[in-house]
């Protein structure tokens, strides 16, 4: 039988109920890692019922967020704060859990990018479970016109094709801008894209848009692996995975989605 302290006896409510809110929402952001339920219960000596009720109420708000595992981190309303600040670090800290969700999901390579001196640059990547496929894309910057990452940032107003002929790297690399426009149009469409052995031969990728609070494309996803692995049918699978995924990061970073739309 659980020994319930006396304070705990009643429901708490008013100043007292935010005072142990706050003690919770201090201990997790606190942390330097996640923090589990017993842990948090454990150290502020409430009852687990009472623990478990107010923790509730802190995620229902957007000020913890509960990991695959059951443990608590700081949640979304922290981090679109802290984008305020140092834009593109906190957005990799941000995205880092729906990366790892994609990568779980897919298996494959998984790359967020943001355009840099016109090129898309990857600049947080969970890497494939497979030997082969397994590249570091980090700190690379790439043509926008033959990558997934490229395309969508391009589709989505984010950058615009370069000036000039565009560089031909494969047989299958698309230098048309009549053909482009075409397939960023498709892009808009179904809500991400494809680059299918057009910047190396054998090297598949999909990708989808992320969006901050006002609707702009600030970055993008993407999956990418070998064209042996990556089928049609696996890249339509994979095409909606990323688009959840990113769907659910803009989300965190403010965009109201399908499901928090009034």
């Amino acid at each position: 039988m659980e020994l319930v302290p006396v304070s705990d006896l009643t429901k708490p409510s008013g100043a007292q109920a935010i005072d142990r809110a706050a003690h919770l929402l201090t201990r997790v952001v606190d942390a330097p890692h996640s923090v589990t339920f017993s842990e948090l219960a454990e150290s502020t000596g409430l009852a687990k019922s009472t623990t478990s009720r107010l923790l509730t109420a802190l995620e229902r708000n957007g000020l913890l967020r509960r990991e695959a595992g059951g443990a608590f981190v700081p949640g979304d309303a922290f981090v679109r704060y802290a984008l305020r600040g140092n834009a593109e670090t906190d957005l990799v800290v941000a995205a880092m859990p729906y990366l790892e969700r994609l990568g779980e999901i897919s298996r494959e390579t998984v790359n967020l990018g943001v355009i840099r001196n016109s090129l898309v640059e990857q600049i947080a990547q969970v890497d494939s479970r497979y030997v082969l496929g397994g590249t570091n894309w980090l700190g690379r910057a790439e043509p926008v016109h033959c990558t997934a990452l490229g395309k969508v940032l391009v589709a989505f107003g984010a950058t615009e094709l370069p000036d000039g002929r565009l560089k031909r790297l494969t047989a299958r690399t698309v230098t048309s801008r009549a053909r482009l426009e075409s397939d960023l149009a498709l892009v808009r469409r179904r809500g991400y894209a494809v680059a299918d052995e057009e910047l190396e031969e054998g090297l598949v990728a999909i990708a989808a848009p992320v969006r901050r609070l006002d609707g702009a494309v600030i970055a993008a996803l993407s999956v990418s692996g070998p064209s042996t692995r990556l089928g049609p049918q696996r890249v339509r699978e994979l095409g909606e995975h990323c688009r959840t995924e990113a769907d659910a990061l803009s989300g965190a970073l403010g965009y109201p989605t399908k499901e928090g739309a009034t």
